[in-house]
């Protein structure tokens, strides 16, 4: 039960970035598959190649007929099937560590953006759905819904047509039922995710679009818009002083007047 148990542990950090939808999902896998396939089909199973009767007793007949009946186990097929499902959430999560600790020993490095987690995250929802909508169809044609009491076998090197017997049908019929019902629940889930994803990023595009729109709409803008008025230039007078001149103090033209008439007076005189 250790590695059901670090299976369990690894699916348990991809809820941080699941909706509930896919929260859901992970209960289904948890508890509907791992658990029950940990429990219960071992038990059901485990007898299935030594309870496989055949009414022969020539060497290697009842191998022979065994692997014409069942060309998979069910028990490692749906084991098979778990680590598959679980490798898309586990490598999400492997990422997430990844980026992570590369943003913590770096100084000063900007954090990701989270529309490339939510990307991320959507491609392992995709592939998850993908990966059982084709375990359903192998199960569907490896074994179909019902496992049969009666098993005929011909070919070498059984020497005549040979009548086969599987222990408990019934309860492996049972629980083959209900393993395909669990994994057409796991795929209804996963579409469901996969929409809710889709839907949730669809106004955040049409927001970013929008922005774009408007910042391209300004700079379109910027060369029509007419030039700032200029200042009225000043033309400098020709009997002014020049700049670096003292300015010449107050009351200054009536001390001159005052001296000019008593110039007048002593030429006079």
């Amino acid at each position: 039960m250790g590695e059901w148990a670090f299976l369990g542990s690894l699916l348990d950090a991809v809820q941080l970035q699941s909706p509930l939808v896919g929260r859901l999902w992970l209960v289904v896998m948890l508890i509907f598959r791992i658990l029950v396939l940990a429990t219960v089909g071992g038990a059901v199973f485990e007898d299935e190649q030594e309870e496989f009767v055949c009414n022969t007793l020539q060497p290697g007949c009842r191998q022979t007929c065994y692997d014409r009946a069942f060309p998979i186990s069910h028990y490692r097929f749906w084991l098979f099937h778990i680590l598959l499902l679980s490798a898309p959430p586990v490598l999400f999560v492997v990422y997430s560590m990844h980026r992570a600790g590369k943003e913590a020993g770096a100084a000063g490095a900007a954090r990701p953006g989270a529309r490339r987690a939510r990307r991320c995250y959507l491609l392992s929802v995709a592939l998850r759905l993908l990966a059982e909508l084709a375990f359903l169809a192998g199960q569907t044609l490896l074994y179909g819904f019902r496992v049969a009491a009666h098993v005929t076998c011909a070919g070498p090197p059984c020497p005549h047509t040979v009548d086969c017997f599987v222990s408990r049908p019934t309860e492996k019929t049972v629980f083959v039922v209900f393993y395909f019902a669990v994994g057409l629940l796991s795929a209804l889930l996963s579409v469901a995710e996969l929409g809710h994803l889709l839907w949730k990023g669809r106004p955040r595009r049409e927001a970013e679009r929008d922005n774009r729109c408007n910042r391209a709409h300004e700079e379109a803008q910027k060369p029509l818009l007419p030039p700032p008025p200029a200042l009225p230039s000043r033309r400098p007078d020709p009997d002014a002083p020049p700049a670096y001149a003292h300015p010449a103090p107050a009351g200054g033209s009536g001390r001159s007047k005052a001296a000019l008439a008593t110039v007048r007076q002593d030429l006079a005189i």
